[in-house]
């Protein structure tokens, strides 16, 4: 009788076990291993000149706590996007890590982040970030989290190679949440329809001969919903200036 109560108890507890099996690993899924390293900076904060073409905004978005990435990068879709990454040795790391910002494409050994001196330095516990460093490619963990820019709607930038009337380029920044835009399209009143922009490398997206007048613009968020800016863009628009668009993704 104590012999099938017992084996009773071991069938519930299997059961119990295979029900939460699903949930225990979810929960360890939610990081993925790999590698990260540091590029060196003068000043410790990003390089305005990432391949995402973010320019200034990518030396000092995030407090320049930024990165490189290669695989994540995704042909430009990657850029701009949040990650939190902590290391895996406990003697030298911080328990939370550091949240970063994609400004630019960069490959290592084995190596998904290129930190940008101060995100690197915040990877470590307090009064061991020489040791760290001195490690150069560490074990890291990472996941894809939301951004946060307060007081920041999504803006688009008129990016520095665009030439008034003839030729217009723009990159998106302050992009929040954790959405990739996958398209960008501007309005042609007279035709009455949405033409769409050319990835032209990064996060830069532009159109030669763009409309005339004020221009409407609207994005494609992760690939399907569209999101239109509730501010136009200028009509006489600058290179270099950046402008509000009143909502955010």
């Amino acid at each position: 009788m104590g012999l099938a109560v017992l084996e009773n108890q071991v069938g519930i507890l299997c059961v119990i076990m295979v029900l939460l099996l699903p949930a225990l690993c979810a929960s360890q899924d939610t990081f993925t291993c790999s590698r990260s390293t540091y590029y060196g900076s003068p000043d410790c904060y990003g390089t305005p000149s990432g391949a995402c073409g973010f320019g200034e905004f990518g030396r000092t978005v995030n407090d320049g706590s930024v990165t490189g990435v290669s695989r994540l990068y995704r042909n430009g879709t990657g850029c701009g996007a949040c990650y939190q990454v902590r290391c895996t040795t406990p003697q030298y790391c911080s328990e939370d890590g550091v949240n970063v910002v994609v400004t630019d494409y960069g490959e290592g050994d084995k190596t998904d982040f290129i930190l940008s001196p101060r995100a690197y330095a915040r990877l470590a516990r307090p009064n061991v970030a020489l040791e760290l460093f001195a490690r150069g490619v560490i074990d890291v963990e990472y996941r894809r989290v939301s951004c946060h820019y307060s007081g920041y709607n999504l803006m688009f930038k008129v990016h520095e190679h665009s030439r008034y009337p003839n030729y217009l380029a723009i990159v998106v920044i302050y992009a929040a949440g954790m959405n990739d835009i996958t398209a960008v399209e501007l309005w042609q009143e007279d035709c009455k329809q949405w033409r769409g922009m050319r990835k032209a490398f990064g996060a830069v997206w532009d159109m030669a001969n763009p409309p005339s007048g004020s221009i409407k613009l609207r994005f494609q968020v992760s690939g399907s919903s569209w999101v239109q800016s509730k501010n136009d863009l200028p009509a006489l628009w600058n290179a270099g200036v950046a402008y509000d668009s009143a909502i955010q993704i």
